[in-house]
């Protein structure tokens, strides 16, 4: 029988349990500091046991998931180094920065406990163990970071274990992890809450800027309403690569300001195809650390009953529709009515069913 012990059942560490529960020879507990949590966690059928005891469910473990925030990390590492954990246990974390981590555990673990720093790259808009769902790491990337040292055979009972949540596994160096997220994910979030403030700074001058702003720019700022305490621990812990990325990233700004300072039109251009050839290439809708939207565009008249047409088909359908938004700025916004649905299948599922109803839709 494998124990698993998971600390912070919330969506992700949720996610994870439900992976796991029902699996042959795997037990799995839940810990909270919260008696109501603990009675949520066993009565919605997340984990097989729960406890308020961090040493009794860290003691019981052949394995150990700490799936709370990053800036509780080390702390969590540090109290599990307080108790008679099992010769051969695996510890390892959830974080979306991992040489902070790894550093912190390498000064903790002793010779028969094992640290490998893990890194599931999905998530949801939803929060919490409410929102936890077997299916989320599903065809996803989910990173390991193993300390050289660690023997192989260790390694591959994680990624065993591992395989119940049918992700992807990657093995990679935590520096080179921190570098690439800090790029794809962190990096951008900055960019995103820089923008959207530059342009709240604007609004206080003028309304119009808010009004305006619907459509495309709340697309593609949307990410600009993560969690503020969440946020400021990733970026904390990798600061020093967002020092770097940002640097690098005021050179592209100044690149595009001479650019037009020069009325360099075929610079301008150029980057644009670059870009849009990049994008293109990249994969469409995978899972992956920044939540995919399941959002498609609909072009529709506007006449009274056509938004509750649409809904109708789609609940013929059984296709679970989750937000309608219809679109008064449609600067950058390919159709005048946005539906928005939980998964890829559904946004399918849709896109045909409306097409064939003769609407023009755009995924």
């Amino acid at each position: 029988m494998t124990t698993i012990a998971i600390f912070g059942v919330g969506l992700i560490g949720g996610s994870l349990a439900l992976c796991f529960k029902g699996k042959p020879g795997i037990r799995v507990i839940g810990h909270s500091n919260r008696p109501e949590s603990v009675d949520k966690y066993v009565k919605r059928g997340v984990v097989d046991d729960a406890t308020t005891s961090m040493q009794e469910a860290a003691e019981a473990a052949d394995v150990i998931f700490v799936c709370v925030p990053v800036g509780l990390l080390e702390s969590y590492l540090a109290q599990l180094q307080q108790y008679k954990l099992k010769p051969g246990c695996i510890i390892t974390d959830v974080g979306s920065t991992k040489a902070s981590v790894v550093a912190a555990a390498g000064k903790l673990m002793g010779s028969d406990i094992y640290f490998i720093g893990g890194h599931p790259m999905a998530g949801s808009e939803r929060s919490g163990v409410e929102a936890a769902s077997s299916h989320l790491f599903e065809n996803a990337y989910y990173v390991l970071t193993p300390q050289p040292g660690t023997p192989p055979e260790i390694v591959q009972k994680l990624e065993a274990l591992l395989k119940h949540t049918k992700a992807h596994i990657v093995k990679m160096d935590s520096r080179q992890h921190d570098d690439i997220v800090g790029a794809i994910s962190h990096l951008p979030h900055v960019i995103a809450v820089a923008l959207v403030n530059q342009i709240r700074r604007y609004n206080d001058g003028n309304a119009m800027y808010q009004q305006l702003a619907a459509g495309g720019f709340r697309d593609i700022t949307r990410i600009a309403s993560s969690e503020p305490t969440i946020w400021r621990d990733i970026l904390i812990n990798n600061r020093d690569v967002l020092l770097r990325l940002l640097a690098d990233w005021n050179g592209e700004i100044e690149r595009f300001i001479s650019m037009l300072q020069d009325g360099d039109a075929a610079g301008i251009e150029r980057e644009f195809a670059e870009a849009g050839q990049f994008r293109k290439e990249l994969p469409e809708r995978r899972k992956g650390i920044i939540t995919p939207l399941y959002d498609l565009y609909v072009d529709v008249p506007d006449h009274p009953g056509v938004i509750g047409h649409i809904a109708s088909l789609l609940g013929g359908e059984r296709i679970n529709l989750s937000n309608i938004q219809i679109i008064e700025s449609r600067e950058d916004v390919p159709g005048v009515l946005r539906l928005s649905f939980r998964n890829e299948r559904d946004v399918d599922m849709a896109a045909q069913l409306l097409r064939a109803h003769h609407y023009a839709v755009n995924v």
